[in-house]
């Protein structure tokens, strides 16, 4: 084919650039903007389990080049506030069960539920309880006024109808509410903490104290979601002092890592990993591989976080920097509505230019016979001077006429006719 001249290429090209742009704008749309370099959790109080997961999350980012600032927080309650608060500047949060649910927090997204955290009740030695409703009119300690502990405990003694000033509540947690239990300050302890936390481990020690057996463990597990069964085998703590004395049943309440709706889903993924690093080995109440979960009782779990966890690392990421790979993906996003259009363009425009040039000469073609018919219905030849500038006319044009080599043989075909036209006119004139 020969070259096109600049009136052809506009005819094909400027429809093909609108399409394009029009379909780069939409893709554009759908886009995530390039992940940001710097993210910040809310976790717990320096040296608590929540802090030193947040920790555990930073080093495994850090291999990413992506920097998570872990904070300091009162606990999960105001980590649930900062998720809330657009202006807090925190993206991610550690919150234990049974803080919100999805329609009281319908912004917020999980990333998968991480750990349980078994719920401890020590009491003082021989009270021997096997449920809640035995703490009426005792006094316990529940932990910090605003913390998860407070609020979960305050939930279960609710629903053993133990609200209303039933149980004197004691906002105290820590060494405190231990000290305060050992003392005889108070009557019972709550505990949300890992089994390995000195804390805890002290008090199954204690001699002077005991680990309260739920008995309706799992009455509780169907009737909050976020809790779950667990057994504490005989002697699981100290094989050898037989801790504790008799398998004992708890609740667990499993903590969710928690995001803002607009949380990148690029950084999703690299957090669902860090989290398989950081809780599939499993412990004392939970089996290998057993957390991260991707179901959530409480939030709503994003499609991307559902991809993360299902098809693991995306395929860029297994042999590219992260930077690169996202980079990569967003790069061939935008490219893709080009290679859409333009790949039919380029089947279609020798199609196009075709019809193009046959249409120029069929044109010429149709004045021609114009020209006769108007020749025929002049038998008089009263216009002849008129049909003589006509034709006069058609050849000065068809001789202008640009075709490729491949047009010629019609090209000249037409030069003919044009020239037969002629003779005629000039045999009757």
């Amino acid at each position: 084919m020969s070259f096109f001249n600049l009136r052809d290429r506009a005819f094909i090209f400027i429809p093909a650039l609108l399409l394009i742009i029009a379909a780069f704008w939409a893709t554009f749309q759908f886009v995530e903007p390039a992940p940001p370099k710097s993210i910040t959790i809310a976790t717990g109080s320096e040296g608590g389990a929540y802090y030193g997961y947040g920790e555990t999350y930073a080093a495994s980012l850090a291999a990413s080049d992506i920097e998570l600032n872990v904070k300091a927080t009162a606990g999960s309650l105001e980590n649930l506030a900062l998720l809330k608060d657009e202006s807090s500047g925190v993206s991610l949060a550690l919150i234990q069960g049974g803080i919100s649910s999805k329609q009281h927090s319908p912004k917020l997204m999980s990333l998968g539920r991480v750990f349980v955290e078994p719920v401890w009740v020590f009491t003082r030695r021989g009270a021997q309880l096997e449920t809640l409703k035995e703490l009426q009119g005792k006094r316990v300690a529940i932990g910090p006024e605003n913390s998860g502990t407070a609020h979960l405990a305050r939930q279960l003694l609710a629903a053993n109808k133990l609200d209303n000033g039933k149980v004197e509540l004691i906002y105290e947690g820590g060494d405190a509410a231990r000290e305060a239990l050992i003392s005889g300050r108070v009557d019972a302890v709550f505990l949300v903490q890992a089994a390995r936390s000195s804390l805890v481990q002290s008090l199954l020690r204690n001699r002077e104290v005991e680990l309260m057996n739920f008995k309706r463990a799992e009455a509780y597990s169907r009737n909050f979601p976020f809790l779950t069964k667990l057994i504490l085998p005989q002697g699981a703590v100290d094989l050898e002092a037989n801790i504790p004395a008799n398998d004992v049943a708890l609740v667990g309440a499993s903590a969710a890592l928690v995001a803002r709706e607009d949380f990148h889903p690029a950084l999703g993924g690299l957090m669902v990993e860090a989290l398989k690093d950081a809780h599939g080995d499993g412990d004392m109440f939970q089996r290998i591989g057993e957390f991260p979960q991707l179901n959530d009782p409480e939030y709503q779990v994003s499609d991307d976080t559902e991809r993360s966890y299902n098809e693991g690392v995306p395929f860029l990421q297994r042999y590219l920097p992260f930077w690169l790979a996202s980079f990569l993906q967003r790069k061939f996003l935008l490219l893709l509505p080009i290679a859409t259009v333009l790949f039919p363009v380029i089947k279609l425009a020798p199609m196009l230019y075709n019809w193009q040039v046959r249409n120029r000469i069929l044109h010429w073609y149709g004045q021609l016979k114009r020209l006769e018919t108007a020749i025929n219905q002049d038998p008089e030849n009263q216009h002849i001077a008129a049909h003589m500038a006509e034709i006069e006319r058609i050849d000065s044009s068809v001789k202008t006429i640009r075709v490729p080599i491949d047009y010629a043989d019609q090209f000249y075909h037409l030069r003919s006719a044009v020239s037969l036209v002629r003779g005629r006119l000039e045999g009757e004139a």
